[in-house]
């Protein structure tokens, strides 16, 4: 029974999203849907991360070039490939995987970096990515870019905007499609190899494999699930920043995927949506002292939990040991 508890744990959760509409009002069912999409770049933190090993603190830069990309497009900035939405989420998606293979290029090429000075490497490319986006004219600067179109459906209808509804089953089939898929991929012969990379490094290329091919490979295509996160988030939100590609929601991905369980691809998903949650109940509390409480609310949950709140109880692991 305990082997299929996480099963019955899994199923339960994914059950409560799918019925969440039927209890909840249009404005709480779109703060959720923003919500499924923290969760989707939860998601690709906790594929590098918690199945590779690889700590990217610089996670932000991949959404923030989705969330960009996606305003272009759709504002008609790059007016040569027109204002469709798909083609901007296509577009986010390849380009936030184009930016992490180039990253990925430097930092895996040659003899490699690791630990924690991969980590130092990734947080200073996305303070340097920030400032200079900031600065940057074609993309609004600091004040970024407002005004991007909402979500439309792709066949004409006289209302063409996604309702409040569709939006949030829109997000939850993509946030599912990329959980299955990044599950799959773990249950595969190549998930095994990133397990064996994460595990001991030396001893899997001493062994004959292609470390480094691995790890940029596992990098693009969290690159590419960062991106799509990011420009369905420009989608929703309507405006993009220099503050979506640098320091400070790196930091905050960090902590959902932590919190949640950094090993498991679900948990990353319960953590964001809970911590993202206790954000805004505690901003309503204490005000400006939420983020001291976050802080320490994380210190306290890392040290009595370091597999996270739901890391165990969401494993879905074939060799979980009970």
């Amino acid at each position: 029974m305990l082997l299929r508890l996480p099963i019955l744990l899994s199923l339960a959760f994914g059950l409560l999203l799918l019925l969440a509409p039927l209890a909840l009002d249009d404005w709480r069912l779109s703060q959720l849907a923003q919500l499924l999409t923290y969760g989707i770049f939860a998601l690709s933190l906790s594929f590098i991360w918690g199945q590779v090993g690889i700590l990217c603190f610089g996670q932000a830069i991949f959404f923030g070039t989705g969330a960009y990309v996606m305003a272009l497009v759709t504002l008609g900035k790059l007016p040569w490939l027109g204002e469709s939405q798909i083609l901007g989420l296509l577009l986010a998606t390849l380009a936030a995987g184009g930016v992490a293979f180039v990253l990925g290029l430097f930092l895996f090429g040659g003899r490699g970096i690791t630990g924690a000075h991969l980590a130092v490497v990734t947080l200073c490319a996305a303070v340097v990515i920030e400032i200079a986006t900031g600065r940057w004219g074609f993309v609004g600067g600091y004040n970024g870019l407002r005004g991007v179109p909402p979500l439309t459906t792709p066949w004409p209808r006289d209302d063409i905007y996604l309702s409040g509804l569709e939006t949030y089953f829109l997000i939850f089939a993509v946030l599912a499609a990329v959980y299955f898929l990044l599950l799959w991929l773990t249950r595969t012969p190549f998930g095994t190899l990133l397990a064996a990379i994460r595990s001991n490094e030396e001893r899997t290329r001493f062994l004959g494999f292609d470390v480094t091919m691995a790890k940029l490979f596992a990098f693009f295509l969290s690159g590419m699930v960062a991106g799509l996160a990011g420009g369905l988030f420009a989608a929703q939100f309507g405006f993009v920043s220099p503050q979506l590609i640098g320091f400070a929601l790196s930091t905050e991905v960090l902590i959902w995927v932590a919190v949640g369980g950094r090993g498991v691809l679900l948990a990353a998903v319960a953590g964001a949506l809970l911590v993202r949650w206790g954000e805004d109940q505690l901003s309503d509390q204490i005000g400006q002292y939420w983020l001291l409480a976050t802080g320490l609310l994380f210190i306290v949950i890392v040290v009595i939990a370091p597999r996270g709140l739901f890391g165990r109880i969401l494993d879905l692991s074939p060799h979980r040991k009970s």
